[in-house]
C-alpha cells in the first residue's frame, strides 16, 4: 500500500512538461496516477482545448485515449512488447523527466480508428467502460508498418504520452 501511495504522490507532484504538436512556445504538462492494486494507470495531459486523458487497465489488457476536443474514446489492446510492466513504469518515467533522450527511444505506434462505433463497452472491463462512458467510443486497430502517407494524413491525431510512447490514431485505413 505504501508502494501505491508512494508513487501515486512521487508522479502527482512531478509534472512531465512537454512541448506538444500544436503547441509551440508554451508548455503543457501531465500528470499520472498509478494504481498498484487495482493494475490501472490514468494520465491526464492539460493543453487548453487540445487536452486529451489515457487509461491503461493492465487487469484487461485494454487502454483507451479520450480526446477531449474531439468527445471521443479510441480503445485499443495493449501490445505487452511495448508498455512497460506496471511495477516498472514509475521508474520510466523518473528516468525520461530527468532526461527526456536517455533510455530508449519513445515507442512509436500508429492506430487505424474504426468508423463503427462499440456499442456495448462493457466488454472492455469496468475502467474502460467508465472512462469512455458518454461519449463516441471507437475500437483502435494498431497498425504493424504504416505507410508514410498513413503516418502524415492530416487525418490523424498525434499524442506523445510521457517521452515514452508516441501514438498516432488514423480515422482511414492505409489501402483506403
Amino acid at each position: 500500500m505504501k508502494l501505491v501511495i508512494l508513487s501515486v504522490v512521487f508522479l502527482g507532484v512531478f509534472l512531465a512538461p512537454v512541448l506538444t504538436n500544436g503547441n509551440i512556445g508554451r508548455t503543457s504538462h501531465q500528470t499520472v496516477n498509478i494504481d498498484h492494486k487495482r493494475k490501472v494507470v490514468n494520465i491526464n495531459h492539460n493543453n487548453g482545448r487540445n487536452s486529451w486523458s489515457f487509461v491503461m487497465d493492465y487487469g484487461t489488457g485494454f487502454m483507451a485515449t479520450r480526446i477531449l476536443s474531439k468527445k471521443v474514446c479510441f480503445i485499443s489492446s495493449m501490445n505487452k512488447q511495448i508498455v512497460p510492466e506496471i511495477t516498472t513504469l514509475p521508474k520510466t518515467i523518473r528516468q525520461k523527466q530527468k532526461d527526456p533522450r536517455s533510455g530508449p527511444a519513445p515507442k512509436e505506434v500508429s492506430f487505424t480508428v474504426s468508423r463503427k462505433r462499440i456499442p456495448d463497452l462493457s466488454v472492455y472491463g469496468k475502467q474502460v467502460q467508465a472512462f469512455c462512458r458518454g461519449i463516441p467510443s471507437y475500437l483502435a486497430s494498431e497498425v504493424k508498418n504504416p505507410s508514410f502517407f498513413f503516418e502524415e494524413d492530416e487525418s490523424c491525431t498525434r499524442l506523445w504520452i510521457l517521452f515514452i510512447f508516441k501514438f498516432s490514431y488514423c480515422h482511414r485505413s492505409m489501402y483506403e
